[in-house]
């Protein structure tokens, strides 16, 4: 009988915790799908779709919203989807795979393996190609064109009179160039044309079925098409009016650019593709995932990227170099992301059909629903210095972030509070309604920056969401004071002075 009763406890104790832990995973996808569906509310994210591998295996794959907006269908995880630059990341691997079937290797000057290069490119290694450290003149204009109008032979021919840009390795920049002349290795060393050898090395390989090739100009079954809510002016990315929010993005792409932008795929074989290389399917040693996932280094000693997120370029894959949950991000065409987050095993893939989504900036609060910590509202991404003040003003109220700040400068020495992190802090908690401690934050920033016109017209921002006019005017006006040209300040001024 007391076996019995003992076995009854352990099966009632087995059972309970994994009713607990289904409900908690649950909890975890309810939690995100709302997460998502704000997001694509607040960015006019038609269609997106979504996948989490945790511990090698897919643990969520979402659809979300319209895969066509004209005909209002709904996307599901059949939807194809262009990734753009995130391509590069692809090149990376078919680079990685030829050095260990010992082809090449990525320390090799170029010269090695294309012919009739100019003299200044030839010594240039395949690693600043991939990493975007070269000095390369670049294959397209300011307006996203290739050169040649997208001819082979004639944008070869113009880009090769172009100059070298930089001393290689000094500096990043975003280059095309270096992709082509990848694609052109790629054929030779492997005998058969890049994106055959993608194909037959990666795509089939790691089970993606639905992932091709292609652009605009091509019938592809259950395309999501292409949305903008930005338009390329003058060389210059602008935002669509917001009576008209969105357009029809039409992209194309000659075969020879496509190892620079040119897959199309879904979540789930991105998710499969993911697992595949991390599985050792496509790179067989450690050491190759290990060199494809580590950022060059500049002559300076530097990391460099596009941004204060995606900070590093690796071989064909952004990182986000810090401290704390490190990343390896694909970025691609402003609408698609992924991150794989290698100490947590966990990645992340968000693919959606609006150039201008920029999924990347929310992908590490889709993390934090497995690891809480990396919440926005626990303090994640925050400065360490911004980290120190928000747990002594959580402690001793907002109100008091003048005094305490000025505290912690005169107690350390390298507490330092930077305006535009400060800035974009209170922004956030603004977003999250918590207004009265955003307005602290804006006053706080004025305080330390009280030269700043911009500090002046985020704190006039602040006194407005509080529904403060007379302050907001005359925060505005400090900021114009400071800044006559701040066309912003202006503006709300004349707004705010409006009579109801």
């Amino acid at each position: 009988m007391r076996i019995q009763v003992a076995w009854l406890c352990i099966t009632l104790l087995v059972s309970t915790t994994f009713i607990d832990s289904q409900a908690l995973a649950q909890s975890r996808k309810d939690s995100i799908n709302v997460f998502i569906k704000k997001q694509m509310q607040n960015g006019h994210i038609p269609g997106l779709q979504l996948a989490i591998i945790r511990n090698g295996h897919i643990d969520q794959l979402s659809a979300y919203g319209l895969a066509n907006v004209e005909y209002q269908i709904r996307t599901t995880d059949q939807n194809v989807f262009a990734i753009n630059s995130m391509t590069k990341a692809f090149v990376g691997v078919a680079i990685m795979q030829l050095a260990e079937q010992e082809k090449l290797r990525i320390n090799d000057p170029i010269g090695n393996y294309i012919d009739s290069l100019p003299t200044a490119w030839q010594s240039l290694t395949i690693q600043q190609l991939l990493t975007n450290t070269s000095g390369l003149p670049n294959i397209i204009d300011q307006y996203e064109h290739v050169l040649g109008q997208g001819q082979e032979q004639a944008a070869w021919t113009e880009v090769k009179a172009l100059p070298i840009e930089f001393k290689p390795g000094e500096r990043f920049s975003y280059n095309q160039t270096g992709y082509v002349i990848l694609g052109k290795i790629i054929n030779r060393l492997s005998g058969v044309a890049f994106t055959q050898f993608i194909e037959d090395n990666q795509f089939k390989v790691a089970g993606m079925n639905l992932t091709r090739f292609g652009d605009s100009s091509d019938l592809i079954p259950n395309s999501a098409g292409g949305y903008t809510r930005v338009k390329n002016v003058n060389g210059k990315w602008l935002s669509r009016d917001e009576k008209d929010p969105l357009g029809v993005d039409f992209i194309k792409f000659p075969v020879f650019f496509r190892t620079a932008t040119g897959i199309l795929s879904t979540a789930q074989d991105m998710a499969h593709w993911l697992i595949a290389l991390q599985s050792g399917k496509l790179l067989k040693k450690k050491e190759s995932l290990e060199a494809l996932w580590t950022p060059a280094r500049l002559t300076n000693g530097q990391v460099s990227g596009f941004n204060e997120l995606t900070n590093g370029y690796a071989l064909g894959w952004p990182t986000v170099t810090r401290d704390e949950h490190p990343a390896v991000a694909p970025v691609g065409g402003f609408r698609s992301a992924l991150f794989v987050y290698p100490k947590d095993d966990l990645s992340i893939v968000v693919l959606t059909n609006l150039q201008g989504a920029n999924p990347e900036w929310f992908i590490d609060e889709i993390a934090g629903y497995y690891l809480p910590d990396m919440h926005k509202a626990n303090g994640f991404g925050l400065s360490s210095s911004l980290k120190t003040l928000r747990t002594e003003l959580l402690k001793k109220g907002f109100t008091n972030a003048i005094p305490i700040a000025k505290t912690l400068q005169q107690k350390n020495a390298s507490f330092h509070l930077k305006e535009d992190q400060l800035n974009s802090w209170a922004y956030y908690l603004a977003s999250e309604n918590k207004t009265q401690e955003a307005l602290a934050i804006f006053k706080l920033t004025v305080a330390l920056y009280p030269q700043s016109a911009n500090a002046y017209d985020s704190l006039g921002e602040g006194y407005d969401m509080v529904g403060d006019k007379a302050s907001a005017i005359q925060n505005y006006k400090r900021s114009l004071e400071l800044d006559a040209t701040n066309q912003n300040a202006a503006n709300q001024i004349a707004r705010l002075s409006k009579t109801p």
